[in-house]
């Protein structure tokens, strides 16, 4: 249980405390409503590049990174489709240091060409790093293309291609930085040695003279429920050859999302999983098989991808996964088999609460998801799924027609004379 208290400043900021004596330190976390699915579809890329710019300087403080680290500090961020999220760590007694640095970027970020230049090639490397120049990397490229049509999860956060960002103009720059960087479409989060009183009143110094903004109201377009089957096949100098079954799901707050987390695991997590000991250990034909889901604001999906063992084919592979989703679909998961995925999540979310940093995100992922309080109750959705949510959520996903199939087949070996 974590206990919080929460309010909210004139121009829109919404503000979360946790206070956590057993530490001599703070966590401050902003939220930006802001994420990949904002993006123009010839723009793609900025709230990524954006998270990045941040980090380059503000007018009144050109050396972010220098600053906090002399406060005994340590800072990081990372952009999904859905949101933005700053995070940084310090000594308590230090705390009004986070509140300057934050409110300082929020206020008046520093947009300078030389800035904007260096922050571009940083993104373009490690998108020639991450997708281009990495085994397997283009896959996540391609499987949002494949799996959606008209949602903006058709793309993924660093950006459909590299041209989108090699020729961001600072205008372009400026206009998203209005758009979305204020504070009605933030959520600062402080936990940690921390007192209420304490962050209301250096809210009121440096957050409450910053200006209301105005974001846009979200309108994306609905993915429509996909009634095909679909299939990709590509071929790439890989050591192995892997499969990727793509499925439409819910939301992350959907009832759907829990038994589809629970399911996960119960897949292919660990050596006593379903699919690890029918298709590793018995049959033989993967190296390596997981199953996960894409935590999304709006319908995401669920994901099964596997390594195939020499001598393999990529249509035994498909034919055996299909096999095992017929099983889930056919009959009801046992009960042991759910109460042990239970007893994990249960597990892991207890060890994440321990860290104030966790608790910060939390909070504000929550709050942004409907309310803060949400948090405590995860637990007891999760325990609220039976064997029948499981079976009636899984024939309802797992259908042939609501699966995209992407065959990533090895190169053959040239082999030596």
């Amino acid at each position: 249980m974590i206990d919080f208290e929460r309010f909210t400043l004139a121009n829109g900021l919404k503000v979360i405390v946790h206070r956590d004596t057993s530490t001599p330190m703070a966590c401050v976390n902003i939220l930006y409503d802001v994420g990949a699915r904002d993006e123009d579809s010839e723009r793609t890329g900025f709230a990524h590049l954006f998270e990045h710019l941040m980090f380059g300087g503000s007018i009144n403080i050109p050396d972010y990174d220098n600053a906090l680290q002399i406060a005994g500090g340590e800072n990081n961020a990372f952009t999904t489709n859905d949101i933005t999220n700053y995070y940084l760590t310090l000594p308590a007694v230090n705390l009004e240091v986070a509140f300057w640095l934050e409110s300082d970027r929020m206020l008046s970020l520093a947009f300078s060409e030389k800035s904007l230049e260096v922050q571009r090639n940083v993104v373009i490397e490690e998108f020639k790093q991450s997708y281009l120049n990495q085994p397997y990397g283009d896959i996540w490229l391609e499987i949002p293309k494949l799996a959606y049509k008209v949602h903006p999860y058709l793309w993924p956060t660093i950006g459909k291609n590299i041209d989108h960002i090699k020729y961001a103009v600072m205008d372009d720059v400026k206009a998203f930085f209005k758009k979305f960087y204020c504070p009605n479409n933030a959520i600062l989060c402080v936990t940690g040695n921390v007192t209420v009183e304490q962050v209301k009143t250096l809210c009121e110094k440096w957050f409450v003279p910053i200006p209301m903004g105005n974001p846009p109201k979200r309108n994306l377009p609905v993915e429509p429920p996909q009634t095909q089957a679909r299939k990709l096949e590509l071929e790439r100098d890989v050591p192995a050859s892997a499969i990727y079954k793509v499925y439409h799901m819910g939301k992350r707050v959907d009832k759907s999302f829990y038994a589809m987390e629970l399911l996960a695991d119960i897949l292919t997590d660990g050596n006593a999983s379903r699919l690890y000991v029918e298709l590793v250990k018995n049959q033989k034909l993967f190296s390596e098989i997981n199953a996960f889901t894409y935590e999304s604001l709006d319908p995401g999906i669920f994901i099964i991808t596997g390594k195939l063992l020499d001598g393999v084919t990529l249509e035994q592979a498909d034919e055996a996964i299909q096999k095992e989703m017929e099983k889930i679909t056919s009959a009801e998961v046992k009960k042991d088999e759910l109460e042990k995925a239970k007893n994990k999540t249960e597990s892991q979310h207890i060890f994440a609460e321990i860290s104030i940093l966790n608790k910060a995100m939390n909070l504000a992922i929550f709050e942004l998801l409907g309310g803060a309080e949400n948090a405590n109750k995860e637990i007891e959705k999760f325990f609220s799924v039976s064997e029948k949510d499981m079976l009636d959520e899984s024939s309802n996903i797992f259908k042939e027609s609501n699966c995209s199939t992407l065959y990533y087949r090895s190169k053959p070996k040239a082999h030596a004379n």
